[in-house]
C-alpha cells in the first residue's frame, strides 16, 4: 500500500499547508499578492462546498487535486521564508491542540457567487440564441 500511504501524506500536507496559509494571510509580513492568493486558496479550501461538487465523477476531485495545490504552492512561493516558518509553527501548534478545522463563510459566498454568475451567463446566452430568434421569427 505505498501508493495509499503517499496519497495520505500528500493530503495531510495539503491540510497542513492550508492552515499555514491561513496564518500567513493574517501575518503583517506577508506581501499583498501572497495575501490575496492565500486568502483565495484558504477560502476555497475551507469552504463547505466545492466549485465542482465531489459527487461528479472525476471532475469533482480535479479542483481539489489540481487547483488547490497550485494556489497553495504559488502563495507559499510568494511568502518570505521567515513568515512561512512562523506560520508553520502556528499551524503545528493548532493541530497539536486538536482544534477543528475552521470553515470559511467567505469561501462559501465566493463559490455561490461564481455559480450564480455562471448561471446568469448561461441564461443570457440561452435567451440570446434560443428565445430571441423565435421571437424575431414571429
Amino acid at each position: 500500500m505505498p501508493l495509499f500511504n503517499s496519497l495520505r501524506n500528500w493530503a495531510r500536507g495539503i491540510k497542513r499547508n492550508t492552515m499555514v496559509l491561513w496564518f500567513a494571510a493574517r501575518h503583517p509580513g506577508t506581501p499583498i499578492l501572497a495575501k490575496l492568493i492565500a486568502l483565495f486558496a484558504v477560502a476555497y479550501a475551507l469552504s463547505p462546498i466545492d466549485l465542482i461538487p465531489d459527487f461528479i465523477p472525476v471532475l469533482g476531485y480535479l479542483d481539489d487535486v489540481i487547483l488547490l495545490p497550485i494556489l497553495i504552492g504559488l502563495a507559499m512561493k510568494l511568502c518570505p521564508q521567515q513568515v512561512l516558518e512562523e506560520c508553520q509553527l502556528k499551524a503545528d501548534d493548532w493541530w497539536a491542540q486538536e482544534r477543528k478545522r475552521p470553515v470559511s463563510i467567505a469561501g462559501l459566498v465566493m463559490i455561490v457567487l461564481i455559480w450564480l454568475g455562471l448561471a446568469t451567463v448561461l441564461g443570457l446566452w440561452l435567451y440570446q440564441y434560443l428565445v430571441l430568434p423565435t421571437i424575431n421569427a414571429q
